[in-house]
């Protein structure tokens, strides 16, 4: 155990930047300290400096990945294309990891990044800090006490704001598949998708770039059917501008005797209906609010925002080093999290239901005709 873990920042300004906050939050760690920062842009180097109250900048992270003596490599920017270039870089250097989502653009990308952390023995931890709420844990006590009975499906739905589709799949949709892996406590086996663009399957024309290094996407509008090995059955859809406002970004969990909205956020209360009708207009019965304390109770954590639920899931990675265990949402929850993602369009490409873990791990939109 050590007294301070040595931290290096990888911040990119101009193309995913530093994430959701992610560097400030790791200067309010305890027993950790960030020693130095790395940024290929000099203004966005100097302001992260500032920001951090941080000394020690590099233009080049691999050159602060073999000067300083880090511990922690903390992955910032939004952007996925140098997302594995850079994992492996800090792997290199015997670093374990702290990420902002989503993992990486492919399944052969998330496949070289395991091998590498499973042979050195490095903890890997992603940015999903709904894993790290004290509201989750109240949710997932309220489902295994029977709250709302037997589960009978998971419904998902991305913002559905100008990235609705494709980008939304990807970006918002990582935040739900997550929480569906968690509530299902099971794996996904099978996906049956249709991916379109103004009510039209899609081809090879219809395939672009995907904006924050994504690579190839595709579809105005995602729907896709999961099943899980446990028997459960999950659902998640996306169209392009039909969000509405607020929007419908959760997961929406349905027993035989109610139904619970759960957030993506940190901290984030979820609802709960106490009503097998699923209709409060009907039974006359109300949603009422899940804190971290239970139903109906005031929240009084103070640890609520987000960079909060940065700190959380840092100081999770730490005690996962220090009792050698996996954390919460790890490499491997990472990758199922992209399976799920990228098993929508093998199935749109294949013509139907497909099994998974997938044999194919290229972008199925490489081949489309």
């Amino acid at each position: 155990m050590r007294s301070e873990y040595r931290i290096g920042v990888i911040g990119r300004t101009g193309k995913g930047d530093y994430g959701h906050g992610l560097d400030v939050a790791c200067t309010k760690v305890g027993g950790a300290k960030v020693v130095a920062i790395a940024d290929e842009n000099p203004q966005g180097l100097e302001a992260a400096k500032k920001r951090t109250a941080v000394s020690s900048g590099y233009l080049n992270y691999r050159e602060m990945l073999e000067r300083e003596k880090l511990d922690i490599v903390v992955i910032c920017p939004r952007w996925i294309d140098q997302h594995q270039e850079m994992i492996l870089a800090a792997a290199e250097a015997g670093c374990h990891i702290y990420m902002e989502k989503p993992f990486c653009p492919t399944l052969e990308q998330c496949d070289s990044v395991i091998r590498e952390l499973e042979m050195r023995h490095l903890q890997l931890a992603i940015a999903h800090t709904a894993f790290y709420s004290p509201v989750l844990d109240r949710v997932l006590d309220l489902i295994r006490g029977g709250e709302i009975g037997d589960l009978l499906e998971l419904r998902g739905r991305g913002k559905e704001d100008r990235r609705g589709g494709g980008e939304d799949l990807w970006v918002l949709g990582s935040h739900i598949f997550g929480l569906m892996l968690l509530v299902a406590g099971s794996q996904v086996i099978s996906c049956d998708a249709q991916v379109t663009v103004q009510g039209k399957p899609i081809k090879k024309q219809d395939v672009v770039e995907g904006a924050e290094g994504l690579g190839k996407i595709a579809g105005d509008k995602v729907q896709a059917h999961y099943r899980f090995a446990n028997g459960m059955d999950a659902y998640f859809a996306s169209k392009r501008e039909a969000g509405g406002s607020p929007n419908r970004f959760a997961l929406q969990i349905f027993g035989t005797k109610g139904v619970i909205e759960l957030p993506t956020g940190y901290m984030q209360a979820a609802h709960i209906l106490r009503d097998p009708t699923w209709a409060p207009g009907r039974s006359g019965k109300a949603w009422e609010t899940i804190t971290s304390g239970g139903i109906g109770k005031p929240e009084l954590r103070r640890d609520t925002t987000y960079e909060d639920g940065h700190v959380a899931a840092i100081r999770d990675l730490i005690g996962c080093i220090e009792q050698q265990r996996t954390a919460k949402c790890n490499q491997v929850v990472a990758l199922q999290i992209t399976e799920m993602i990228v098993s929508i369009y093998e199935s749109q490409v294949k013509g139907g239901e497909v099994d998974l873990p997938l044999v194919r791990r290229a972008n199925p939109l490489e081949t489309l005709s």
